[in-house]
């Protein structure tokens, strides 16, 4: 029997390798902005980061967001983006410590 093959995406902010259910998707939308993107499926240029402040933290310090998003990111998408991933990781049960 096969076994099913388990996506893995590696965060932007530790680097570490995990399956993508465990990390969640930051996407640049086709318009320009840049969202959290719960489902992982939203159309636009993704970059994954762990569920945790330092991981988004140190990919905004290393400018890792611009990188992988191709766009430049503000104080202000950080802003936001912490209080989207803060909303998403507060309504799940499982968070990565």
């Amino acid at each position: 029997m096969k076994t099913k093959k388990v996506p893995l995406r590696t965060c932007i902010g530790c680097r570490e390798v995990r399956p993508k259910k465990e990390l969640i998707r930051i996407v640049r939308k086709p318009a320009g902005e840049i969202v959290v993107d719960p489902t992982g499926r939203a159309s636009g240029r993704g970059a994954y980061v762990c569920p945790k402040d330092e991981c988004l933290d140190t990919a905004f310090k290393k400018k890792r967001f611009s990188h992988a998003l191709e766009v430049s990111v503000t104080e202000a998408d950080l802003e936001q983006l912490k209080k989207e991933l803060k909303v998403l990781v507060e309504g799940t049960s499982e968070v990565i410590e």
